[in-house]
C-alpha cells in the first residue's frame, strides 16, 4: 500500500512545479535518491550527490538523452554534442569551443548592450511585458548577429527560434511545429555554412566551418546554441524581473551600484534556476547515498533543488545579492558545463544593468503573469509590468 505521507515529486505536475521547494526540501531530508514509480524515474536532490552525477559522465550518460520524454536503453546517436558522450562528446566540443571562444563572446558586449537599449526604447513605461518585450527577444537577436545570421533574415530566424519553442498540451516541446521549425532552422544555417565555406565572413559560422567538423556537426551546433542559449536567458530575465520586484530593497542597491549585479546574477541562477531538471541515463549500478539505483535506469538530477540545499548554503532559500559562495550547479559542472554559460551570463548582466539604467523600479501585475511550464524548464512566459 502506498504511504499517503510519502513525498512525491514529477517535473510534468503544474501544481508542484508552481511552488516545488517544500517537497525539494523533503526529497533532501526524506528520500534524496528518490523513486518514482509511476514514471519510472530516480531523483538525486541533495547539492553533492547533484554535483557528484555530474562528475560521473562514464556511468551517469547523456547519450541516451537529457530530458525524460526522451531518455532510453539506446543511445540517441543524434550528432548533438550536448546528447553525446565520450569520445565523441570530446572531440564535438573541443570543435565547437575553438569557433565560440571567450574573446569572441566578451567582443559581442557593446553590441549586446545596443540591442538592449533599443529594446528599452519601445517599452511602454504604463504597461508592457519584462519577458515578451524584452528578455525573450534579446537572446534571439544577440544569437542570430553571434552566427553571422544577415539583417534582411533576422526576423525570419526569431520567428522560427520562437516556434522552436512552442508548446503543446499534454506534449509538451516534443512536437510537430516545434520540431519542423527546428528543421528550417538546420536547413538554412546548412545554406549559410556553405556560403562561408566559399566566403569567411569573419563570423562565428565561418570559423565553424575551419574547424573538423562536417556541415551537419557544424549546423547542430548552431541549432543546440540557438535553443539552449534563448531558452537559458529568457527564462533567467523572467526570473530577474519577478525576484527583484519581491525584493525591492535589494532591486535598489544594484540601481545605485551596477557592480553589484554579476553577483546578484549568480544568485539569482542558485536561487531560481532556469533549467531545474536534467537527466542521465545510468549504463551500470550507481551507489548514492546508501542507495542502489540499477543499471539501464533514467536518472533525474534536481539542479534547482541543489540549488536551495541547506547542505551547501546557508539560508537557502533567502535571495540575497551579497552572498558569497564558491559555484551553483545552474549551467551544469564537468565535461557537460554550458558551453554557452559566459555568453548567458554576459547578456543577463548587460541587460538587468541597462533595465535599472533606464527604469530602477519596477511593479509587477503578478495576477495576470503566466508561468511556463517543461520536463525540464521552469520559469514565466509573461510578466507584464509598469516601469518607473
Amino acid at each position: 500500500m502506498t504511504d499517503p505521507a510519502a513525498v512525491y515529486w514529477d517535473p510534468y505536475d503544474i501544481a508542484i512545479d508552481t511552488a516545488p521547494y517544500d517537497i525539494w526540501r523533503r526529497l533532501r531530508d526524506e528520500a534524496p535518491v528518490y523513486h518514482n514509480e509511476r514514471f519510472g524515474f530516480y531523483a538525486l536532490s541533495r547539492f553533492a550527490d547533484v554535483e557528484a552525477a555530474h562528475r560521473d559522465p562514464h556511468r551517469l550518460r547523456s547519450g541516451h538523452g537529457i530530458t525524460l520524454e526522451l531518455i532510453g536503453p539506446q543511445p540517441l546517436n543524434n550528432g548533438q554534442m550536448i546528447t553525446n558522450d565520450p569520445p565523441e562528446h570530446t572531440r564535438l566540443r573541443a570543435m565547437a569551443a575553438r569557433a565560440f571562444t571567450p574573446k569572441r563572446v566578451a567582443a559581442m558586449e557593446a553590441e549586446i548592450r545596443s540591442i538592449c537599449r533599443e529594446l528599452l526604447d519601445r517599452l511602454d513605461p504604463d504597461g508592457c511585458d519584462l519577458v515578451q518585450d524584452y528578455g525573450a527577444l534579446l537572446p534571439s537577436m544577440v544569437i542570430s548577429r553571434l552566427l553571422g545570421v544577415p539583417a534582411e533574415d533576422r526576423a525570419w530566424a526569431k520567428d522560427t527560434i520562437d516556434t522552436i519553442f512552442h508548446i503543446e498540451p499534454d506534449v509538451g516541446m516534443i512536437n510537430d511545429t516545434s520540431m519542423m521549425a527546428m528543421i528550417d532552422l538546420h536547413g538554412y544555417l546548412t545554406r549559410l555554412l556553405t556560403d562561408r565555406a566559399a566566403h569567411d565572413r569573419g563570423d562565428m559560422l565561418s570559423e565553424l566551418v575551419r574547424q573538423d567538423l562536417t556541415m551537419q556537426e557544424c549546423a547542430d551546433f548552431g541549432v543546440l546554441l540557438v535553443a539552449a542559449g534563448t531558452e537559458t536567458v529568457a527564462r533567467l530575465m523572467g526570473w530577474a524581473a519577478i525576484v527583484l520586484d519581491q525584493h525591492a530593497d535589494q532591486r535598489a542597491e544594484l540601481a545605485g551600484d551596477p557592480s553589484l549585479v554579476p553577483q546578484a546574477i549568480e544568485e539569482l541562477l542558485r536561487y531560481e534556476a532556469p533549467s531545474p531538471v536534467q537527466g542521465r541515463y545510468a549504463a551500470e549500478e550507481v551507489r548514492v547515498a546508501g542507495e542502489t539505483i540499477p543499471a539501464g535506469a533514467t536518472v533525474l538530477l534536481l539542479t534547482g533543488s541543489a540549488g536551495r540545499d541547506e547542505r551547501k548554503y546557508p539560508d537557502a532559500d533567502r535571495f540575497d545579492i551579497h552572498r558569497r559562495f564558491d559555484h551553483h550547479l545552474s549551467f551544469g559542472f564537468g565535461i557537460h558545463f554550458c558551453l554557452g554559460a559566459a555568453l548567458a551570463r554576459l547578456e543577463a548582466r548587460v541587460a538587468t544593468e541597462e533595465l535599472l539604467a533606464r527604469f530602477p523600479a519596477w511593479e509587477v501585475d503578478h495576477d495576470r503573469a503566466v508561468r511556463l511550464h517543461t520536463s525540464t524548464v521552469r520559469g514565466w512566459k509573461h510578466v507584464p509590468a509598469t516601469l518607473d
